[in-house]
C-alpha cells in the first residue's frame, strides 16, 4: 500500500471524529425560533431589539440582542446568561426549564437576528497583482 494511502487510512477515524462532533455541535436555529418565540420575545421581541410587551415594565429594559455590544459577546457569554439568568434584571435562568440544546437552540436563533457582520477597523491591505 503506498505511504499516502495508509496515512490517509491512518487518519480517517480523526477526520470522522471532527465531523461527527461538528454536526453534533451545529444547532438548529428553527427550533430556537419556536423558543423564542414562545419564551423570549415578550420581553425581548419579536426582532430581539428588547422592545417586547412586556419591556416597559421592566428595570432595566431587556438587551437588545441585535446590538453590536450583544452581537460582539462570544456565545459561550450569551449561553451562560440564557442558562444562569442575570442577576438584578428580570432575565431568568432557563437551566432548569430548557435542556442545554433548547439554549444552544435559542442562541442559534438569536444568531440569525443579527444582520451584519463585523466591521473592519483597518482597511484590507490591497491585493497584489500577479
Amino acid at each position: 500500500m503506498p505511504m499516502m494511502n495508509r496515512n490517509l487510512l491512518l487518519m480517517l477515524p480523526g477526520l470522522m471524529t471532527i465531523l461527527v462532533a461538528g454536526a453534533v455541535g451545529a444547532r438548529s436555529p428553527e427550533q430556537g425560533r419556536m423558543i423564542y418565540e414562545a419564551r423570549c420575545a415578550v420581553c425581548h421581541g419579536n426582532q430581539g431589539r428588547g422592545d417586547g410587551p412586556e419591556a416597559p415594565f421592566l428595570s432595566p429594559r431587556p438587551a437588545s440582542l441585535i446590538s453590536a455590544g450583544t452581537s460582539a459577546k462570544s456565545d459561550a457569554d450569551l449561553l451562560t446568561v440564557i442558562t444562569n439568568g442575570k442577576p438584578r434584571t428580570a432575565m431568568p435562568a432557563w437551566k432548569d426549564s430548557l435542556t442545554e440544546e433548547q439554549r444552544r437552540d435559542v442562541l442559534a436563533y438569536i444568531r440569525t437576528l443579527v444582520r451584519f457582520g463585523p466591521k473592519p477597523l483597518t482597511p484590507a491591505p490591497p491585493q497584489e497583482q500577479h
